[in-house]
């Protein structure tokens, strides 16, 4: 049998999907990339907004156009999209054979070996499906925060922590599978712990993390701003495997905050930056902005374009505001309309693009350890990654070298900054050996 997965959204569906795959291999099962080769197609979707809705439709429906013309026996659908609207789906597109939602992975992989007439003892295990020197742990589900824009709660249902003995042993599992860039994922990863053991647990966390030998990088994704405290600020700063923060930040205006139900003013936000630089001045922080929220004036985007200026970014993404049913910024006032978000989206990109060209030009000729994810043959380079890029995020970094392999770390001297990003070429040092 050959079954394809295609993940789409964000890593903690890929983690799901690994989760998967680990489930439904077995004898006679074959994963294949080519959906057009399989026997039965699995897709793991998104719902979150309006745009990653539409993509998932459009992959369903061709999922089901191979299944009518194809080698194709059987489509399965799962993960956000199948979790929030499972009946409407049902009834728009009979031709899938079953669908999954994402609140229970065991569960969906047992239905599914029933289904596929496979036999398999053993649950839980993680198929990693991408390169072996760089990992997602995800270590809780679900959230618990009331913001006004956000369906997510409504689909991945309450915050639920792994426990710690078990997120380290999968920690574990994954250094002992190649991995030295360990990237810590969570719908709110600073407040885990805290239904499991009355307090949050993060900092414990990521200390014991930073104590596993392969772990060279260790990067913090979605981590709520409310729930940030002095300790996971100053263990932040005190580690330095500990090289990448994400904050979600969503606006600087101090009113759109509070209609969003952030529970932070622009000041703490402030604070929190400022603290995570003065103990590590290296550390690279990225964001996320919503642009258009229900009331947002034109003295709230030149707040967010201060803001901008004034605490400057490692990376940043835009969003223009998505109106989500189940959510009650869906039902505000003042909805901004469609070309006046696009204007705001264009001077927020044309401004974050002078920043990101001004930091890349100050990077020329300093050295930077990177990490190599892969030889393009096609640019004739190996493509590689400084500490302040996430994989799958953030830009790669053109590296002209010879005897380089993925896996590899090494210094680079970054010698031009293009359209394309940073070139470089080896620097004089020893090249660390990934895991073959």
């Amino acid at each position: 049998m050959k079954i394809n997965l295609t993940t789409l959204g964000c890593p903690k569906n890929l983690v799901d999907s690994e989760l998967l795959l680990g489930g439904l291999k077995g004898s006679g099962v074959e994963f294949v990339d080519n959906a057009a080769l399989a026997d039965t197609i699995i897709l793991n979707t998104c719902g979150f907004i309006q745009g990653a809705k539409e993509e998932s439709i459009d992959a369903i429906l061709q999922a089901v156009e191979l299944k009518r013309i194809g080698n194709c026996k059987k489509v399965f659908v799962t993960g956000c999209l199948s979790q929030r609207y499972p009946q409407a789906l049902q009834n728009e597109i009979p031709e899938v054979d079953g669908f999954y939602g994402n609140r229970d992975i065991n569960r969906i992989v047992r239905e599914l070996l029933t289904e596929l007439d496979l036999k398999r003892e053993i649950l839980g295990e993680r198929l990693l499906s991408g390169p072996k020197h760089f990992a997602y742990l995800k270590i809780s589900e679900g959230c618990e925060n009331p913001c006004t824009f956000c369906s997510i709660p409504a689909i991945r249902g309450h915050f639920v922590s792994k426990p710690i003995e078990a997120v380290l042993d999968e920690a574990r599992m994954l250094a002992e599978n190649g991995a030295r860039e360990l990237i810590v994922i969570a719908q709110d990863t600073t407040i885990y712990g805290q239904d499991l053991y009355g307090e949050k647990r993060i900092v414990e966390l990521l200390s014991r993390l930073a104590d596993i030998a392969e772990f060279k990088w260790i990067r913090l994704l979605y981590t709520y701003p409310a729930h940030f405290s002095e300790a996971l600020i100053n263990l932040i700063g005190q580690t330095p495997k500990i090289n990448y923060v994400d904050i979600p930040v969503q606006h600087s205006s101090n009113c759109l905050l509070q209609k969003m139900a952030r529970k932070v003013k622009r000041q703490d936000l402030e604070k929190i930056i400022n603290g995570l630089r003065a103990g590590n001045p290296d550390i690279a922080i990225r964001s996320t902005f919503i642009v258009g929220f229900p009331g947002e004036t034109r003295e709230d985007q030149h707040d967010l374009c201060d803001f901008l200026e004034t605490m400057r970014f490692d990376r940043l993404g835009f969003f223009g505001f998505s109106k989500e049913e189940d959510t009650p910024a869906y039902h505000f006032k003042e909805q901004v309309p469609d070309y006046i978000i696009q204007q705001r989206l264009a001077e927020l990109t044309d401004l974050q693009n002078g920043i990101a060209q001004e930091n890349e030009e100050n990077m020329i000729g300093k050295q930077v350890e990177v990490a190599v994810d892969e030889y393009d043959s096609a640019l004739g380079c190996f493509l590689a990654r400084s500490s302040k890029d996430c994989p799958e995020i953030d830009e790669t970094i053109q590296v002209e070298a010879k005897g380089l392999k993925p896996g590899d770390f090494t210094r680079v001297k970054i010698i031009a900054s293009s359209d394309d990003g940073l070139r470089a070429e080896l620097a004089p040092s020893h090249i660390e050996r990934g895991i073959r």
